[in-house]
C-alpha cells in the first residue's frame, strides 16, 4: 500500500511539473515579438490572409483560451501545426524523435559500458594508475563541450583516418540500394526486422561518432560517482568479511560492491538520459543528424512557437518519466530508501 500511496504522490508532482513547463513555455513563445500569423502565410500575403490565419490558428482569441485549446489538443496527441511547414507537429515528431532516441539509447550504451567499469576499477584500485587514469579522464569528458569533441573526432575520424563518415544517419548509397524500410523510426531496429544487414552495418557506423561525442559528460560523470560510492562501499565491514572468506576480486568489486554503489549512478544514468535528449542539439547539428535538437533549431530560427513548446512538453515528458522510474527503482533495490 505504501508504494501504491507513493506512486500516486509521485505522479500528481510530475503533473504539477508538466503543467508549469507548458504555461511557462506557452506564455514565453506567445511574448515573443513576432506575428505567428504572417509566418504561416508567407510575407506576401495579404492582410486578409493573415487575418484569416489568425482565426485559424487560434490567435484571435485571449490568451488563457489558447492556452486550454493548446492543451486539451495536446491530451487528445495533437501538437498543432507547424506554421513554417504547414505540416502536423505529431508527424514531424515521429521522424525526429525516434532519431535521436536512437542516438541517445547508444551513447548511454557507451556510458555504461565505459564509465561504469572504470569507476568501478578506479575505486578499488584507489590511488594506483588506474585510478588516477580514470580521475584525469573523467576529468577531461566532464570539462569539455560536446560540441567541440564533435568537431575534434570528426577531424580525427573522419579527415585524417577516413574511417567513420562526417555525419547523418545513412549514407546516400544505402539509401539507394537499400532502402530503409520505415516500422519505428529506429533504423537499427527497422534494418534488424527486415534483415538488412547492409543498412543495419552503415546505419551503426554512422551512430558512432555523435553518440561518442554526446556520451563524453556521461561517462565523466558516471566514473566520478561510482568511483565515489565505490570507496565508501569497499570500506563497510561485509566488504572486509567477504575478503577474508577468500572471494574472488571480481566477485567482491562487481557483485557485492557495485550493488550498493550503483544507486546513485544510476540516478545520474537516469538525469543524463534526459540531459542527453535535449543536449543532443549541438551534437545534431555538428553531425548533420536530422533528430528532435536539429528540428529544435529551425523552430526556433523560425519563430516556429508551437514546435517550440511541443518539444519542451515532449522533453519535459521524459524527464518527469524517468524520475519516476529511478524513484521507484531505488526504491526497490535499497530497501533503506523510504517511500513516504
Amino acid at each position: 500500500m505504501a508504494k501504491l500511496d507513493y506512486i500516486v504522490k509521485r505522479l500528481l508532482l510530475a503533473f504539477l511539473v508538466l503543467l508549469g513547463v507548458s504555461v511557462i513555455t506557452f506564455t514565453i513563445a506567445r511574448l515573443v515579438p513576432s506575428d505567428p500569423a504572417a509566418l504561416y502565410v508567407g510575407p506576401r500575403a495579404r492582410p486578409e490572409q493573415r487575418e484569416a490565419a489568425r482565426i485559424k490558428l487560434g490567435l484571435d482569441r485571449p490568451l488563457y483560451e489558447q492556452y486550454l485549446r493548446y492543451m486539451g489538443e495536446v491530451l487528445r496527441g495533437d501538437f498543432g501545426i507547424s506554421v513554417r511547414s504547414h505540416r502536423p507537429i505529431i508527424d514531424d515528431l515521429k521522424i525526429f524523435l525516434p532519431a535521436t532516441l536512437e542516438l541517445v539509447f547508444v551513447s548511454m550504451i557507451f556510458t555504461i559500458v565505459i564509465g561504469i567499469p572504470l569507476g568501478v576499477l578506479s575505486g578499488a584500485f584507489k590511488d594506483r594508475w588506474v585510478d588516477h587514469f580514470s580521475r584525469v579522464f573523467a576529468v577531461v569528458n566532464v570539462s569539455t563541450p560536446v560540441f567541440w569533441l564533435a568537431l575534434l573526432l570528426q577531424l580525427l575520424f573522419v579527415r585524417q583516418l577516413g574511417l567513420l563518415p562526417i555525419g547523418g544517419r545513412v549514407s546516400r548509397e544505402i539509401a539507394i540500394l537499400a532502402p530503409i524500410e520505415q516500422i519505428t523510426g529506429f533504423y537499427l531496429v527497422d534494418t534488424a526486422l527486415a534483415g538488412n544487414w547492409a543498412a543495419f552495418r552503415d546505419v551503426l557506423w554512422h551512430l558512432v561518432l555523435p553518440s561518442l561525442a554526446l556520451a563524453s559528460y556521461g561517462i565523466g560523470l558516471s566514473i566520478r560517482m561510482t568511483r565515489a560510492t565505490m570507496v565508501e562501499v569497499l570500506q563497510q565491514k561485509y566488504i572486509t568479511a567477504a575478503w577474508a572468506s577468500g572471494l574472488t576480486r571480481r566477485t567482491v568489486y562487481f557483485k557485492m560492491a557495485l550493488k550498493n554503489a550503483i544507486v546513485p549512478t544510476l540516478t545520474v544514468l537516469g538525469l543524463n538520459f534526459v540531459w542527453q535528449i535535449s543536449g543532443a542539439m549541438l551534437v545534431e547539428i555538428v553531425c548533420l543528424w536530422p533528430g528532435l535538437g536539429t528540428y529544435l533549431v529551425r523552430a526556433i530560427l523560425t519563430i516556429d512557437f508551437p514546435v517550440v513548446v511541443s518539444v519542451a512538453l515532449i522533453v519535459t515528458i521524459f524527464y518527469v518519466l524517468v524520475n519516476l522510474f529511478l524513484d521507484i527503482l531505488q526504491a526497490i533495490i535499497d530497501p533503506r530508501v523510504s517511500l513516504e
